[in-house]
């Protein structure tokens, strides 16, 4: 089966293979072009991981008052190392899950918000303040709270994806369809109750519900980090499955593929990495949009064995060049999400009306 898999990315469909980056002949042409320069794949790995590597060590040196080498130097470099785990530990979650979720949804355009996760968790901290008061989002703060929320998120969807999934009718259309109204449900049940909030309350939800790294609890990210380890050791050792999944229902079954528990295990491992991404910095609608955009670019290849890394490299190199520019040229650490979902945003309109036009 490995052998069947690791052959047929060739193969495959127009809508499987290439790259999202348009396919007209401008935009082969350039993506060709790049990747002449940058050489090999290797290459192309080695190269955003250094970029990487350095926007870490930017982050955790630059701009320390204190004497390099000397106790306060290490004291300042640990106090930032909690955001450099948790930017790595967010992009992981979001790179990997968007390229696996594009590839059992056989759609580029989708992102995994569209099953509802970000309204769902704006439904979670906003009921909490509409019921018990602004003051419990910080008392019930931990990591409990952590994993309870998160639980909560992949038993709803492990159990809207087994009700889906099972009988003959199953139908990854209807999935995304009623993932669609859920989010539109949730959403507005979260508006009726921010409108009875008081000011005071609104204001502090408010800040919950933007994503914020600089916030985040270094206590979390032991198990964030333990639960990004499991996925992707089990993504990673089903990649050869994946590349078969990507063919389609049809082409995937006759190679003895099992699709329809392929694509509700997949769905879950989904469900599992952005509720931990949530859980931890709240909402990212579009960030993991754009990081498969530019992997997809980047590789030109639609094999597992090559988008799985470097996605990662990709995304962890984005948000952490994100966080040290805002962070220390523009001091302005808080906006980071803000700026990513707007630039994002963007991104996934232009994206969107160019492949409408053509």
């Amino acid at each position: 089966m490995a052998e069947a898999a690791t052959t047929s990315p060739s193969a495959a469909p127009a809508g499987v293979s290439v790259p999202p980056g348009g396919s007209g002949p401008s935009a082969r042409t350039a993506t060709a072009r790049v990747r002449a320069v940058t050489g090999s794949y290797g290459v192309r790995l080695a190269v955003v991981t250094l970029v990487a590597l350095t926007a870490a060590v930017g982050i955790l040196t630059y701009g320390n008052p204190a004497a390099p080498g000397s106790s306060g130097f290490w004291v300042i470099v640990r106090s930032r190392f909690s955001s450099v785990g948790t930017i790595l530990v967010v992009a992981f979650c979001q790179g990997v899950a968007t390229v696996v979720f594009h590839t059992v949804t056989n759609n580029r355009i989708l992102t995994p918000s569209i099953l509802g996760f970000d309204a769902m968790y704006r439904v979670i901290q906003t009921g909490l303040v509409f019921l018990f008061g602004a003051g419990t989002l910080a008392a019930t703060d931990g990591l409990g709270k952590i994993a309870l929320q998160s639980l909560v998120m992949v038993g709803a969807a492990s159990l809207l994806y087994g009700w889906l999934f099972t009988g003959t009718k199953a139908d990854l259309h209807l999935l995304l369809l009623v993932g669609v109204v859920l989010g539109m449900g949730f959403g507005s049940l979260s508006t009726f109750m921010q409108r009875l909030l008081t000011p005071s309350e609104f204001d502090i939800l408010s800040a919950r519900l933007f994503g914020n790294i600089s916030a985040s609890d270094a206590s979390y990210l032991p198990w964030g980090a333990l639960v990004c380890v499991a996925v992707g050791a089990v993504l990673w050792r089903r990649r050869h499955v994946l590349d078969v999944v990507a063919l389609g229902r049809e082409t995937a079954t006759s190679l003895g593929v099992r699709h329809q528990r392929e694509v509700l295990l997949t769905l879950v491992l989904v469900a599992v990495l952005i509720s931990v991404s949530t859980s931890m910095v709240g909402p990212m609608t579009f960030f993991g949009f754009v990081v498969a955009m530019l992997t997809y670019q980047v590789v030109g290849s639609s094999r597992h064995a090559q988008t799985l890394p470097m996605v990662v490299a990709v995304a962890c190199a984005a948000l952490l060049l994100a966080y040290f520019v805002l962070r220390h040229v523009f001091y302005a650490a808080g906006l980071v999400s803000v700026i990513i979902e707007l630039g994002g945003g963007l991104v996934f309109l232009v994206h969107l009306l160019r492949k409408g036009l053509r």
